[in-house]
């Protein structure tokens, strides 16, 4: 069976957690899945602007880590733990795990060995592809931002979590000047008036 688009469930603006509460759809918690979903998707043009396939195959993986951060942040297990909202089953989730937070780390030390050192600060832009990264960054540092902030507001997040999209905004970043290397595009360097 295939699954329907149009639910009609959110026409008052309610949307479903994955264990079953309801919450506005300006609640925390959908503000930080729907910043990693806009994530994913700037991830994913990120991928088709790339000129090597093995980058291109790297942000394919981060992908599939940002659907698995995605729906942590979606579930409600402490909610449902305590009793609150609608309850359901537990859902078996997708795990992090430290070594993908350290495949990122291997991934920014294997570009930066062919860039030269970063001596001032850098203005986004050059390439669309570079472009890219640099928004893809941006996009998840308010990712990372909104978890935090979700911690600090009592809704547990894992540390891994936010480990990751501390990690991923840096491997942006790292890939945005590999990209411009890569394509022979000048970096554009900020300079004091």
């Amino acid at each position: 069976m295939a699954l329907k688009i149009y639910t009609r469930t959110g026409d008052k603006g309610q949307t479903g957690l994955l264990g079953g509460a309801r919450v506005p759809k300006s609640h925390l918690r959908v503000e930080a899945y729907g910043t990693v979903d806009e994530l994913n998707a700037h991830v994913g043009l990120c991928a088709d602007q790339q000129p090597e396939a093995d980058t291109t195959g790297f942000l394919r993986q981060i992908q599939e880590h940002l659907f698995v951060i995605g729906s942590c942040l979606a579930d409600d297990s402490a909610a449902r733990r305590a009793g609150s909202g609608r309850q359901k089953a537990p859902m078996a989730l997708p795990a992090l795990r430290e070594a993908d937070v350290r495949l990122l780390e291997t991934e920014i030390d294997k570009m930066e060995a062919q860039l030269p050192p970063l001596k001032a600060f850098l203005l986004p832009g050059g390439h669309p592809a570079v472009s890219g990264c640099h928004i893809a960054r941006c996009v998840c540092r308010r990712a990372e931002r909104l978890s935090v902030r979700m911690e600090d507001q009592g809704l547990a997040v894992a540390p891994l979590i936010l480990a990751y999209l501390n990690r991923l905004s840096d491997y942006l970043f790292v890939l945005a000047r590999y990209t411009a290397h890569r394509l022979g595009v000048a970096e554009r360097i900020w300079t004091t008036r």
